[in-house]
């Protein structure tokens, strides 16, 4: 039940969380567009298996200052058992990122994940906006990221504290044009509420893993990605329909996309 975006690096664009990467002869405002044949957040489909059309605009100072909104298709919260109208992700971001020691890189930075629409959450469960803060620290073509949850966390009410500690790469293939990556993460609530789906049989901790690969063609990046996750099926991460049939969120899934940025 979560959502993937423009992260980290271009490879993983439209593939997971809403990021900055600006180099410094770069414009101060950049925007994207993209299509992804699977939105995959964090190893959870958000348009059950569907395709999305994702876009957003960035702003980047010199200082390392930046900020942006990326919007998505989601289908997610009403398939999860809300009833109403909500099928627009729209997130807000700001933070600061820079370079020492020649080769390290940090980041720090507050994101809302927003969900517009009017819907009304199943008992027990709250509406879906979002708030978190992260930080990263990366050498070369590797980093590590910390993102953690300052109240509900995505239908979860109370879950200040839930994390997610991912660590990820991304590799250039010489002479090629081709960028590798490889992703590796864990979802950890906390709070009373999911203290009680524990208690109630159901873990909605997990971990996800990511293999992907990417090359830019004139300026359209063409992805390709596949990810997978141990999260358990029957409870917060299967959807069960009207007539019956289920629907596993969290298994593995291949997925394409071309992002252009401009």
């Amino acid at each position: 039940m979560m959502k993937s975006k423009l992260l980290n690096s271009l490879i993983l664009t439209a593939l997971a969380v809403p990021g900055v990467a600006m180099a410094a002869d770069a414009p101060p405002v950049t925007a994207n567009i993209g299509f992804v044949s699977n939105y995959v957040f964090r190893g959870i489909t958000q348009t059950v298996g569907k395709p999305a059309v994702q876009g957003g605009f960035d702003y980047a100072h010199a200082s390392g200052f930046y900020a942006g909104v990326w919007g998505s298709n989601i289908s997610w919260i009403t398939g999860s058992g809300s009833t109403g109208d909500v099928s627009l992700e729209a997130d807000t971001y700001l933070g600061f990122r820079n370079g020492f020691a020649e080769d390290f890189s940090y980041d720090v930075g507050l994101v809302r994940y927003n969900y517009l629409g009017s819907y009304t959450p199943p008992a027990g469960y709250v509406k879906a906006d979002t708030n978190e803060m992260y930080g990263s620290i990366g050498y070369k073509w590797i980093s590590a990221k910390l993102s953690y949850a300052l109240g509900d966390f995505l239908t979860v009410p109370s879950a200040s504290g839930t994390t997610y500690l991912e660590v990820n790469a991304s590799i250039p293939v010489a002479d090629t044009g081709v960028t590798v990556g490889a992703h590796y993460g864990k979802q950890k609530y906390k709070g009373t509420p999911a203290d009680a789906l524990v208690a109630g049989g159901f873990d909605p901790s997990y971990s996800d893993y990511k293999l992907s690969a990417s090359k830019d063609f004139g300026g359209y990046v063409f992805a390709l990605a596949y990810s997978n996750t141990n999260a358990k099926s029957g409870g917060y991460y299967t959807y069960t329909s009207s007539a019956g049939s289920t629907k596993d969120w969290g298994k593995s899934a291949v997925a394409v996309s071309v992002v252009h940025s401009f």
